[in-house]
């Protein structure tokens, strides 16, 4: 939603929107994510999550207050039915830098 995002390595099937920054299951299965954001020249702790249809289900946190870069960082596998949607979510604090620093990936890991 309005993210300032690196560019899109990869999009197989096109199954991510860029446009509402979205990833829409293409089939029920077993699914694998990762999320590294960073925060930059930030003191505030950040709080980040991977949402499914709008509950979190996997969160980090990047709060040391001496660095100028630190990341909340997490993985996890999610199980999905077709057109369940997943999504980050900058639950506490804020990303001075925007999310250009940050990637995101998720895949298939096998199908049900």
């Amino acid at each position: 939603a309005g993210w300032d995002l690196s560019p899109i390595l990869v999009n197989v099937g096109s199954h991510f929107d860029p446009a509402r920054s979205i990833f829409v299951a293409p089939r029920k299965g077993v699914y694998s994510f990762s999320f590294h954001v960073v925060k930059v020249y930030n003191r505030q702790t950040i709080q980040v999550s991977l949402v499914l249809n709008g509950w979190p289900v996997i969160s980090a946190f990047a709060g040391d207050q001496d660095v100028t870069r630190e990341a909340a960082t997490n993985a996890g596998l999610v199980m999905m039915e077709r057109g369940d949607k997943v999504y980050l979510k900058l639950e506490r604090g804020n990303l001075m830098g925007g999310w250009k620093y940050s990637t995101f990936s998720g895949f298939l890991v096998f199908p049900l």
